[in-house]
């Protein structure tokens, strides 16, 4: 009887061990393809149980499923919500690596950072590390294939290329300006808004809990950029003096970690006019705080980032990121403007303090 106690109590500690192993050695200094993001999903899903779930809110082109973590603490109460996708273009890989790493931080800061604690009884973080899943098992085929940016679908009748360019795809000034009707094009717009199923997939979800939402971040590489809306320069946002402030305070949480200047500002502006991008869309549903981050470099490395990169650039993102949120946070639940709050947070984390160490 002792014998079988102990062997059970040796074979619980080999699991839990195991389990620890898998966590631990996850390695989010590396670019990972589809398969194992997707086994990391449902490890975060197990190890944090009433935390993470996974939510399939779409299938793309070629069938396969669209993914999220919905991450927040269970309160009762109906929540507001934080959403964020990385991996809309299929060459990008830096994308997903940064939706990886952000999920990771946030749950392993808020049981000892109060102010992530109480930002995910507040509001739910909705993350997509892949939206385009099939343009990214594409891109790792081979050297070939490893520029791909668009999706998988074929072009229309009498084309013999593949793809449409899904962040010229949304239902926001569609094909007006900074797109391609050509469908060999990297910026092929498709036949229509919303023609794919990758974009259909993320309109729905969103419009279906629109008022929800204080904030829509995607994320992209390269040219160290935050991006407001909106792309056509003959529209403003109406909040546009706040989308600035907010994205410049990000910018400086962003230098302050390893001193990398991201510039602010709208597409037409500080970089070229477009349309149909998510970031459009999502502010034209009334999503107050919309931008596109375009992480590292400058075009040194281009989209073929080295992963000894990895690392400093999803810790200044996430700095900046956290800027953002925790203004939406802050004006929602504090009932005004405290940006001085959102300051003192990045800048503590820039130089790693936290909860846990801050006493």
């Amino acid at each position: 009887m002792l014998n079988s106690v102990g062997l059970s109590f040796m074979l619980l500690l080999s699991a839990v061990g195991a389990a620890i192993v898998e966590r631990v050695g996850y390695d989010y200094s590396k670019y990972h393809p589809m398969p194992e993001i997707t086994s990391w999903m449902t490890q975060m899903e197990k190890d944090y149980p009433g935390v993470v779930s996974i939510v399939d809110y779409g299938k793309s082109y070629e069938g396969r499923t669209i993914s999220l973590l919905k991450i927040g603490l269970n309160t009762g109460e109906k929540k507001k919500a934080i959403w964020m996708d990385c991996g809309i273009h299929a060459r990008e890989w830096i994308a997903p690596a940064f939706c990886q790493y952000f999920v990771s931080q946030i749950l392993q800061s808020y049981k000892t950072d109060t102010i992530m604690e109480q930002m995910m009884k507040d509001m739910d973080f909705y993350v997509t590390p892949v939206l385009n899943v099939d343009g990214y098992i594409y891109s790792w085929k081979d050297n070939t294939t490893r520029l791909w940016r668009k999706n998988r679908s074929p072009g229309p009748p009498g084309c013999d290329c593949y793809g449409t360019d899904l962040n010229r795809n949304f239902e926001a000034n569609w094909g007006t300006i900074g797109v391609s009707f050509d469908c060999c094009s990297q910026t092929y717009c498709g036949t229509k808004p919303k023609s794919e199923p990758e974009t259909q997939s993320v309109m729905n979800f969103l419009a279906s809990r629109k008022d929800d939402f204080l904030c829509f971040l995607t994320i992209h590489s390269y040219s160290q950029l935050l991006l407001i809306p909106f792309g056509h320069p003959d529209f403003t946002a109406t909040n546009y003096d706040e989308l600035m402030t907010v994205g410049l305070g990000a910018s400086d949480a962003i230098r302050k970690v390893h001193g990398m200047e991201y510039a602010v500002g709208t597409s037409p502006a500080i970089l070229y006019p477009n349309s149909g991008s998510s970031r459009d869309w999502a502010r034209m549903q009334g999503i107050p705080l919309s931008y596109t981050f375009e992480l590292r470099d400058n075009g040194t490395f281009g989209f073929e980032l080295p992963e000894d990169q990895i690392k400093p650039t999803c810790e200044e993102a996430y700095s900046g990121a956290l800027h953002i949120i925790t203004y939406a946070h802050d004006k929602t639940f504090n009932g005004a403007v405290v940006t001085a709050a959102a300051t003192l947070w990045t800048v503590l984390l820039a130089v790693g303090v936290t909860g846990a160490n801050l006493i």
